[in-house]
Order: C-alpha cells, then structure tokens, then sequence
C-alpha cells in the first residue's frame, strides 16, 4: 500500500500551510525547516520550483502519489472544462477524501485507513480501495458492525463542517454532486499544476 509516512509537521513548515490539519509546530516555527533556521537567506524561487511545490502541496494534501498523480492529471485533461478545476474535483471524488469530509474520519490518513479496513461501504457494497471515485447519487456509509468504533463516534460527535456536495443524514452520506472550484476549500493554486504537467 503506498503512501506517505514521512514526518507531517516538516511538510505543512515548508509550505507554511496547515494541509494535514492543526499544527503546533507550524504556530510556532512558521517558516520553512532546515538547520539554519529562519535566518537563511533564500533566493527568489524560479517559475519552476513555484509550479513544483503547488504540485507537490496538492499530493500531499490528498495522500496521493507522484504515479497515480499524475493519471490523474492524464484523466483531467481528456475531460470536458478546466484541467485544474477537473483535477481538484477528482481528487475530492475519491473515496477517502469523501469519508474525511463527510466527519467520518478526523484526517484523511484516518479515514484511508478506514476504507483499507473495510469499515465502509457504497451503495451498500464494502469497498476497500481509497481511491474509488465516487459518482452523483452514491451512498458512503459505515459497516454495520463498524458503526460502535471509537475513533468513528469521536469523528462524527465533533464534526461540525457541511459541504454543498454533500449530505449526512446521521447514518449514511450521499454524494450529489462533483463539486466546483468555488466549493473546494483547499488553498491550491491549481492553474499552476497545469503550467508544470504541459511543459
């Protein structure tokens, strides 16, 4: 199974954004790690390396790998309208990031693992790949002997976000829609993972 398990607080400092949630370690160093500190002068970054780290905040955001990636940039551009928009909606399809949405799991690495468990189910078949993409009108929903788990009660107690493309009913989710650009909240500058892949 291929992921990411590097250190978490090393990734948000470098892009000096929150992108696997709450960090106290990016409160209290917020500038980029490395052992000579915030002092280092650093040279203005090239077109290149601005387009690169954007990528790489954006695999990193949703756990996906340079591989499966970049198929998914493949995918977006063979669709009808905007690659970058078609490449954030993808990625917000997927099944993982759907169960984190939803208050399922407090993280999207919770919520992979959750899917790898086969803790849930779609239109009420268990399914264990994390990067299932979701259509208009698929029910997610937790197994039924999954439902007394405690890191899921916990997710659902303290979840208070609500997302247009989405609807939780208390016990099962459905997905309505792909969502737009101005739905997704995540901070990407998608135009210019677009940039990069079309050099």
């Amino acid at each position: 199974m291929a992921r990411y398990t590097g250190p978490k607080s090393k990734i948000a400092r470098r892009f000096r954004d929150p992108i696997f949630g709450e960090d106290k370690a990016l409160e209290r160093k917020n500038y980029p790690p490395g052992q000579h500190g915030p002092n280092k002068r650093r040279g203005k970054q090239s077109e290149y390396a601005t387009q690169l780290m954007e990528k790489q905040k954006a695999k990193y955001t949703y756990g996906i790998l340079e591989k499966q990636f970049s198929n998914l940039f493949k995918k977006a551009s063979r669709m009808q309208g905007i690659t970058g928009e078609n490449l954030l909606a993808l990625c917000e399809s997927r099944l993982d990031n759907t169960v984190y949405r939803l208050g399922i799991a407090p993280t999207r690495r919770a919520a992979r693992q959750l899917v790898n468990h086969r803790h849930i189910t779609v239109n009420g078949e268990k399914v264990n790949i994390p990067s299932y993409t979701l259509r208009p009108g698929d029910i997610v929903a937790v197994r039924e002997k999954s439902k007394s788990l405690e890191a899921i009660t916990n997710s659902l107690a303290t979840n208070v976000n609500s997302f247009d493309w989405l609807d939780w009913n208390g016990s099962e989710g459905k997905f309505m829609s792909v969502p737009s650009r101005e739905m997704i909240p995540e901070n990407i500058k998608e135009q210019l993972i677009v940039e990069l892949y079309s050099k």
